[in-house]
């Protein structure tokens, strides 16, 4: 009996002596599987992170452009505002210019003076090419031809001192919009990335765990905030220009 007690123990201990170095080989393959795992990651995130850094930056550049593009459109749409509004103003009083010229020569015709006619018809043939611009000179041929009042009556005379000046603005206000839109781009970029410093954070602190099931949690919450900045970067157009991917294009 003593005998056969001492065997059984012998086997419990063989059994158990078998075990644990099984189970301790099992444990290191799956540490060096997730250290394999976590370095792979590390690098992609890396990768993706810096891609996306730098797409945020060239948005914020793009930004900035547009921005300083729409302010110097606005700057010449207001200069060529005042200019409009000084043609039109100097069209107003050439036009008075002209009606009094017209005034004279009915009068000379009415006196029957050959000399002052043919004077006055050369000031008012001179005031004309001097004096008027090409809007006011098309108004009049229209004034002729429709036996009109006054050529400012022309349907949309006044429109054309100012269509250049209206023309800029509208060029600014779209830059403007373009800089907006180029700015919420790079804030969405800006995101991403520090959704993906959130993920080389959870992906640093994984050996820190003792329990392997907490390893591998804290891995699959990094794994999952991975795919989500990748999606959410994929969904933000890149900068304006940059044609296919291609940087060298870009820079042309």
């Amino acid at each position: 009996m003593a005998k056969k007690d001492a065997e059984s123990k012998k086997g419990e201990v063989a059994v158990k002596s078998g075990a644990a170095p099984s189970n301790a080989i099992q444990d290191q393959k799956l540490q060096k599987w997730l250290e394999t795992v976590v370095a792979i990651l590390l690098g992609l995130t890396t990768l993706v992170s810096a891609w996306a850094s730098w797409i945020g930056s060239l948005h914020s550049g793009i930004q900035s452009i547009n921005f300083t593009k729409s302010n110097n459109m606005a700057s010449h749409g207001t200069a060529e505002y005042n200019m409009g509004m000084q043609l039109y103003l100097a069209d107003y009083m050439s036009w008075n210019t002209l009606k009094d010229f017209q005034y004279e020569l009915e009068a000379a015709r009415e006196s029957g003076d050959k000399a002052k006619i043919e004077l006055i018809s050369n000031k008012i043939e001179a005031h004309k090419k001097t004096n008027l611009s090409s809007f006011l000179t098309e108004a009049i041929e229209w004034m002729e031809k429709n036996n009109a009042d006054s050529p400012f009556n022309m349907p949309g005379l006044t429109q054309k001192y100012f269509e250049t000046a209206e023309a800029n603005v509208r060029q600014s206000q779209e830059l403007l919009e373009e800089g907006m839109r180029d700015n919420t781009k790079g804030d969405s970029y800006n995101l991403v990335t520090v959704i993906y410093s959130l993920t080389l954070f959870l992906l640093g602190i994984i050996n820190t765990f003792k329990n392997m099931h907490n390893k591998i949690a804290v891995l699959g919450i990094a794994v999952a905030f991975l795919i989500l900045g990748f999606i959410y970067m994929c969904t933000i157009p890149l900068p304006t220009g940059f044609a296919q991917m291609n940087f060298f294009e870009f820079n042309k």
